[in-house]
């Protein structure tokens, strides 16, 4: 087995193998050549030299920024689902084409590339969106040196570091308080405020739900669509519901009794939107709006929407899931999402924590 992030093999003859890129073809596909030796240190270092010097692509490039990415997004949008092409579209035309589209593309440098990137940024754009738009850069450049044997420049830019912020969350005794105003005055929005709380359900999923997606033999909820506002032209947007983001987002998720006693006394046509009860989908923005003016109703801070499913995978962990478990309710293709974006504590529980732990008594006495 070769080792993490170098290519190097043992043989079954019992020599060790190394190999390196020593070029492109015609077609843009990457040629390769290997080196022998009787040990692993021995072929590293023999590749060393090997991987400094290895020949970059030469074919000469006659493509601006902007035909390169025109042939990129016709390709792209064969694969990827109209909302995520819709997404690319957007930072391409709006970030990119203005900035370097007449530009050829052998032209850019990386110092120019990490000019913009400043540029972004000191403009107000947050480190995340920047990355976003750099990573679909980087996809039509690693595009070009495929299928056209260019050299890609941007392999050596590097994308702005991402700090996300820790996200204020509704305390328990608040999050009682917006359970018991929803119950006290529910509807469509309120039941679906609910199912965001106990089940995690993103707002486009909450949005997109259908009575025909719950179980009620089997007292499962299951996830098969996302709604969108997507780009449809020039100037404008439609909204759509399309599958979720992934294979893993497309889950079933059992409910709390609580939760199907509520969805038994509101139950309606299984062709109907749970959000709206009829066959009109009501977009995300309409939906966070109305949690805002609830939130103020019931005289509780104003968080977010996503914060729902931050809580609940808070909440989960708390009683008692187990991360992997909760891991596959959520959606996540890895627990290591769950865990870096979805839990959260307080002070009060790392001072329980803590509390758990004693110095023994034959070395600190009792104070």
């Amino acid at each position: 087995m070769a080792r993490r992030g170098e290519n190097i093999y043992k043989r079954k003859d019992g020599r060790w193998e190394g190999r390196y890129k020593s070029g492109y073809r015609e077609d843009g596909q990457a040629k390769y050549r290997s080196v022998y030796g009787h040990s692993y240190a021995e072929v590293r270092t023999k590749l060393a030299p090997l991987k400094i010097t290895a020949p970059a692509v030469t074919t000469a490039c006659h493509m601006t920024v902007k035909e390169l990415f025109s042939e990129w997004l016709s390709a792209v949008k064969l694969r990827v689902k109209p909302s995520t092409f819709a997404n690319y579209l957007l930072k391409v035309e709006k970030h990119i084409l203005p900035a370097f589209g007449g530009i050829r593309y052998d032209a850019l440098t990386v110092q120019t590339l990490n000019r913009f990137i400043d540029d972004k940024l000191c403009s107000g754009l947050s480190p995340k969106y920047v990355s976003d738009i750099m990573i679909v850069f980087k996809s039509m450049a690693k595009y070009s040196a495929k299928i056209h044997g260019f050299r890609n420049i941007l392999e050596d830019v590097t994308l702005p570091k991402i700090h996300r912020k820790e996200l204020s969350l509704l305390s328990p005794i608040q999050q009682r308080k917006l359970c018991s105003y929803l119950l006290n005055n529910l509807n469509p929005t309120s039941l679906c405020i609910l199912l965001s709380l106990y089940t995690g359900l993103r707002v486009g999923e909450a949005c997109g739900l259908m009575w025909s997606d719950i179980d009620f033999d089997k007292r499962i909820l299951t996830v098969r669509r996302t709604v969108q506002r997507i780009r449809s032209g020039a100037h404008d947007t439609q909204i759509i519901a399309d599958t979720p983001k992934s294979r893993s987002s497309r889950r079933c998720i059992p409910l709390p009794t609580f939760i199907m006693k509520l969805l038994r006394g509101s139950r309606s046509v299984d062709d109907h939107y749970v959000l709206s009860d009829s066959k009109i989908i009501i977009e995300p923005r309409t939906l966070q709006r109305r949690f805002k003016a609830i939130l103020k109703k019931a005289d509780l801070p104003s968080v977010g929407y996503h914060c729902l499913r931050h809580m609940f995978a808070t909440n989960s962990l708390q009683v008692g899931f187990d991360v992997k478990t909760l891991s596959e309710i959520l959606g996540h293709a890895s627990i290591e999402t769950t865990l870096n974006r979805y839990v959260h504590t307080s002070i009060d529980k790392k001072i329980e924590c803590m509390a758990l732990l004693e110095a023994p008594l034959d070395i600190i006495g009792d104070e």
